[in-house]
């Protein structure tokens, strides 16, 4: 069958339309392409950059972790030398103790013979002089024991002797004193007075003593002194 002019034409146009297609079709396929492997890219980029904040996280863990053993070291290490400071606290307590209670023994050693002439000076005569002399009511729940008890027929003196005097030290003689003639009944009759004795007496603490009433005897040199001047009158329990 014969083809007209007409339809070659139109043949030619389909052609021509198709040939536009394929090419429209070709370089969309160029550009999404050229898009996927620039996602590819992004994506290899995204991934590598994951992967070097992984590794440098992983590194920090690592620091953190090395950090945190090491202060679990210097931990360990602080509660060892806390233990050893303990155990030598409690030792030197022990020790520092002893010594305490030797040094109290000593300056009441100082004391009991110096005793004698300093009250016989303030007009007190002295006839007996005893250390350590302890009582208790009779249900045991109470008690005291005075580190010098000074007598004679009239007058009794509690005196408390300490290495270092403190300011507490003070207030618990004067307690002391408080419950003496109740505890030590034989002495009810008597005129009691008190008295501190220390080899080391800060000047607040003896004013203190010297306000309560109280004989203030301190070390000066080699001997024992009554720091008390002549306005003083004691006070009497």
């Amino acid at each position: 069958m014969a083809i007209s002019y007409e339809e070659i034409l139109e043949l030619f146009r389909e052609v021509a339309e198709a040939q536009k297609e394929t090419q429209r079709i070709s370089q969309e396929t160029k550009r999404m392409f050229q898009e996927t492997e620039r996602k590819f890219q992004e994506t290899d980029r995204k991934f590598q950059e994951t992967d070097r904040k992984f590794q440098d996280t992983d590194r920090k863990f690592q620091d953190t972790d090395r950090k945190f053993q090491e202060t679990d070291r210097k931990f360990q290490e602080t509660d060892r030398k806390i233990q050893e400071t303990d155990r030598l606290v409690r030792e030197l307590s022990k020790t520092f103790g002893g010594w305490s209670n030797r040094l109290g023994e000593f300056v009441e050693e100082m004391v009991r013979p110096a005793v004698v002439r300093l009250f016989r000076s303030r007009g007190l005569e002295v006839h007996q002089v005893m250390r350590d002399v302890t009582a208790v009511n009779l249900d045991g729940e109470e008690g005291i024991e005075v580190d010098l008890l000074i007598t004679n027929a009239q007058t009794a003196i509690g005196v408390e002797c300490k290495s270092r005097l403190t300011l507490e030290d003070v207030q618990e003689h004067l307690a002391r004193l408080a419950k003496f003639k109740r505890l030590f009944p034989q002495y009810a009759g008597y005129r009691l007075l008190g008295a501190v004795a220390a080899m080391v007496l800060p000047d607040d603490v003896a004013r203190y003593a010297y306000r309560q009433g109280l004989f203030v005897l301190a070390q000066s040199g080699d001997t024992i002194l009554i720091r008390n001047d002549d306005r003083f009158t004691p006070k009497e329990w």
